[in-house]
């Protein structure tokens, strides 16, 4: 029987124990005092453990490298980890967008749902355990250092996470270990952020204003590389809110040497529709200033900023107002752009962009091409996604994955249902 090791207890930790014991004798390593410590913080406590999509629809929500993931989606997918949490006990619920939450609202039941499921098949669950190296013979894995001794195992899947939450001790070591075996790294980013503004005080101006059902695009170096419609909050120091964190899924440029979103405040009307609607409070309010007279279109204290971007004499009534300025209005509601010059720090990212080079991962194992007996699993992999539940199921199924080691998919679904 294969003596493994499983190095961190977040949700791809567990699973991959999960899975690994099936078949062999699993230590699970965990340096908190207590399991998914940080799968506890998940949703703001709510835990948006998947999603109901299609798989094409996780590929479409995974930035870059979705194909890498094909093996694992197939092996375990979002069908299966709902199937199998809820035969293990924990009621799920779906809501808006496909996500899926346990009914408690309580990221604490899903983790009980797991530490139930990991002792039930045998898992030995070590906390307070510092893994300081991982030890290998002829490229081939031989056991661990863990708080100065050294455990022999035959087989070991490094899931410590990337460098987000860092309060619950995600401080990237398993990075180095795997570099220290010669593995290459993508440079790590935070994603699933806030974003920061070049006219800040443009951003405290309309801090806390909040629009729904907005458009937004973000363009690097004039390129559009992300379009999505949500909503989204104006802070002290940029912008914030579901429709931005998933546009920083899509940065590539981290120099942000020409970084913008560009809002379509209006994405119902068309130009044509917009300039109608404009003419009908024009109409309505013909003898006010136009300051005052935009109020229905928008949120208060957004009307000034879109007037001066427009270019116009917030001063000036409406009943003066020219076509050739009515224009321009409808051209800053339709693209009120916005500079981008940066991200909030990693302590704020819900997930890491970068991580283990895939080039050096066997995708149909998530064993390491370098190391026989090393593999991978979650966030420390360079694969990240969209908000909405895609990052855990990329957690669960690399874990799973990663824990069957050469276990067939066949054999999977023979032994899930």
């Amino acid at each position: 029987m294969t003596n493994t090791a499983i190095i961190g207890g977040g949700p791809a930790g567990m699973m991959a124990a999960f899975a690994a014991a099936r078949t062999d004798t699993v230590t699970l390593y965990e340096k908190n005092e207590k399991l998914g410590k940080k799968l506890f913080l998940t949703g703001k406590g709510r835990c948006n453990i998947t999603n109901v999509g299609e798989l094409e629809d996780f590929f479409n929500h995974i930035p870059g490298n979705a194909k890498f993931l094909y093996s694992a989606f197939s092996c375990f997918s979002n069908k299966d980890l709902i199937a199998l949490l809820n035969k293990e006990g924990l009621t799920t619920k779906m809501e808006r967008g496909g996500r899926i939450f346990p009914a408690s609202d309580k990221s604490s039941d899903v983790i009980k749902t797991l530490s139930r499921m990991l002792a039930a098949v045998g898992v030995q669950v070590c906390f307070n355990s510092h893994v300081e190296e991982i030890l290998v013979k002829e490229s081939r894995v031989t056991g661990l250092k863990v708080d100065g001794e050294q455990r022999m195992f035959d087989k070991v899947i490094l899931a410590t996470g990337g460098l987000s939450y860092p309060k619950t001790g995600s401080t990237g070591e398993g990075y180095a270990m795997a570099q220290a075996l010669g593995h290459r790294l993508k440079a790590t980013h935070p994603s699933l952020i806030p974003l920061v503004a070049h006219d800040i005080a443009l951003c405290r101006r309309l801090m806390g204003v909040s629009l729904k059902n907005v458009a937004m695009q973000l363009y690097e170096k004039g390129k559009k590389t992300y379009s999505g419609l949500g909503e989204m909050l104006f802070t002290h120091f940029g912008v914030t809110g579901p429709l931005v964190l998933s546009a920083s899924a899509y940065i590539r440029d981290y120099t942000f040497a020409d970084t913008y979103i560009a809002l379509d405040l209006k994405p119902g009307l068309d130009d044509k529709k917009l300039d109608e609607r404009i003419l009908r409070d024009f109409s309505e309010f013909s003898n006010k200033q136009l300051k005052n007279a935009i109020y229905k279109l928008l949120p208060r204290a957004l009307c000034p900023e879109v007037i001066d971007y427009a270019d116009l004499d917030g001063e000036k009534y409406v009943n003066e107002t020219t076509r050739t300025e009515r224009l321009r209005l409808i051209s800053a509601l339709k693209a009120f752009t916005i500079r981008i010059v940066g991200t909030r720090s990693i302590d704020e990212a819900i997930i890491t962009k970068g991580g283990i080079d895939l080039r050096d991962v066997n995708a149909s194992t998530m064993e390491s091409k370098l190391v026989k007996g090393l593999f991978f699993a979650g966030e420390i992999l360079d694969v990240d996604a969209c908000t909405g539940g895609y990052n855990l199921q990329i957690a669960f199924s690399t874990g799973y994955l990663s824990g069957m080691g050469r276990q067939s998919i066949i054999d999977n679904h023979n032994q899930l249902y």
